[in-house]
């Protein structure tokens, strides 16, 4: 038995063990782990790749090597929804008055409500485009006002402005970024800014860096959940979009540049500092 055991390259206790059917120390931590991880990647929606999957089990309390958990997801078929290429759609072609750019590509804040950016996006239906405006504080990441519409004009945007205000009151010198689209330069969201006290910013037409943070914002709806859907009606797309935003977004998806903590989870965290 001892040459055997040698010539296999196993002890006598885990070969004793393998015949008895009893699982080694090694072996019940890996299935715990592996629940684990099958309820962190099921959670996201299949989101989750390895290294978020890690930040996750940490802040659980698990104490575990990424690349053991790269393994096990590896070995399980557990993988992350395939992303894809993100293309950016907006365009700015009008004679109206724009904003200097008082963000020069700077998206840091010290605190909430001082850098608020905003951007609009297209989602395909079956009836046809959904458009979704967002404003997004740079603070936390944390996306403080949305609307949705049929049609793409200023209103889409005074509404998610707006629902932003009620949430949040921010105070006087909030700085407002976007581009130069001629939803954010009409006289009425303009006057909303100035009655307020706050400051708008425009970035230069046609660079996605310009607003980098809310661009990066629609890149992730876009990848990790819109182009895994197929939405019939415009109210499907609605409903999809609020679920990603407000249950998922906002204060379940994790974010790296946030010390693996979701937007809402940050400002608590940041607010009790």
């Amino acid at each position: 038995m001892g040459e055997m055991c040698c010539s296999l390259s196993v002890s006598r206790s885990g070969f004793y063990r393998w015949c008895k059917g009893v699982k080694s120390p090694r072996e019940e931590a890996n299935e715990k782990l592996l629940d684990a991880i099958r309820t962190i990647h099921e959670d996201s929606q299949a989101i989750y790749g390895s290294p978020k999957v890690s930040d996750a089990l940490r802040a659980m309390g698990m104490v575990c090597n990424h690349k053991r958990v790269a393994r096990l997801m590896r070995s399980h078929g557990i993988r992350s929804k395939i992303k894809r290429r993100f293309k950016v759609t907006t365009h700015s072609r009008h004679t109206r008055p724009v904003a200097p750019n008082l963000v020069r590509r700077d998206f840091s804040a010290p605190a909430p409500d001082r850098l608020w950016t905003s951007d609009i996006t297209y989602i395909r239906t079956g009836e046809g485009w959904l458009y979704l405006a967002v404003f997004l504080d740079t603070f936390s990441r944390l996306i403080v006002g949305w609307a949705m519409g049929h049609r793409l004009n200023d209103r889409l945007v005074l509404k998610a402005f707006q629902q932003a205000w009620r949430q949040r009151r921010p105070p006087a010198g909030l700085v407002v970024h976007s581009d130069r689209g001629s939803q954010y330069c009409s006289h009425r969201f303009k006057g909303l800014l100035e009655t307020n006290g706050y400051q708008q910013s425009m970035g230069i037409t046609g660079n996605c860096y310009e607003n980098a943070i809310t661009e990066s914002f629609f890149a992730s709806l876009k990848s990790e959940w819109v182009y895994h859907e197929k939405y019939t009606t415009r109210a499907e797309a609605s409903r999809s979009i609020f679920k990603y935003i407000e249950i998922f977004y906002n204060r379940q998806r994790i974010h790296a540049a946030l010390g693996g903590v979701s937007p809402e989870q940050f400002e608590i965290l940041q607010a009790a500092a």
